[in-house]
């Protein structure tokens, strides 16, 4: 009965870790930035938001199921690596919100083409879904993952939104 307490206490314990852990809030990006190039390292799972070259707040993320090589086709679970353009904005996504990457550009295109498939599109750097998912808040961050695209909180995507410009630079790296 003892032990039996003990192993609930634990639980109980190491859930509130837990739940501190994804509420607990993050450093804000500052206010007044312009982010003009955005950095994403898929292999650490990071996105680096840089203003004018100068690194202004580095971004956990969670990226394709698939996570080694370049998507080459619609489906194939990979986040596409090269250097892409922020071309779109949708406040109302089913994914709270997001920025729209240029992905496929005309080499992605004829890759896919050549293996008779499509090169796929819709790659975009969103928050969490919509409605209770959205409660894994920063978890998403241990399990989580996307077809391709490159997800962060939705706090996170609010001050993206606000903060990267039209055509903004973004490099995809292994």
């Amino acid at each position: 009965m003892k032990s039996a307490r003990h192993i609930l206490y634990f639980i109980l314990f190491a859930l509130s870790i837990v739940l501190a852990y994804n509420f607990w809030p993050e450093k804000e990006l500052p206010s007044g930035f312009k982010i003009d190039y955005l950095l994403v390292e898929k292999k650490k799972k990071t996105m680096k938001a840089y203003s004018s070259g100068q690194l202004i707040k580095t971004y956990q993320v969670s990226i394709g199921k698939n996570p080694k090589g370049h998507k080459v086709f619609e489906g194939d679970n990979k986040t596409p690596e090269g250097i892409y353009f922020i071309n779109d904005r949708n406040p109302k996504s089913g994914y709270h919100k997001n920025l729209g990457v240029s992905y496929p550009n005309e080499t992605d295109k004829a890759t896919a083409k050549k293996i008779g498939k499509s090169a796929g599109g819709d790659i975009k750097i969103h928050g969490l879904p919509n409605g209770i998912f959205g409660l894994i808040n920063k978890l998403h961050r241990l399990f989580g993952s996307t077809n391709g695209c490159i997800m962060v909180t939705n706090a996170e995507v609010d001050e993206l939104y606000q903060a990267v410009i039209t055509n903004a630079k973004i490099e995809i790296r292994p």
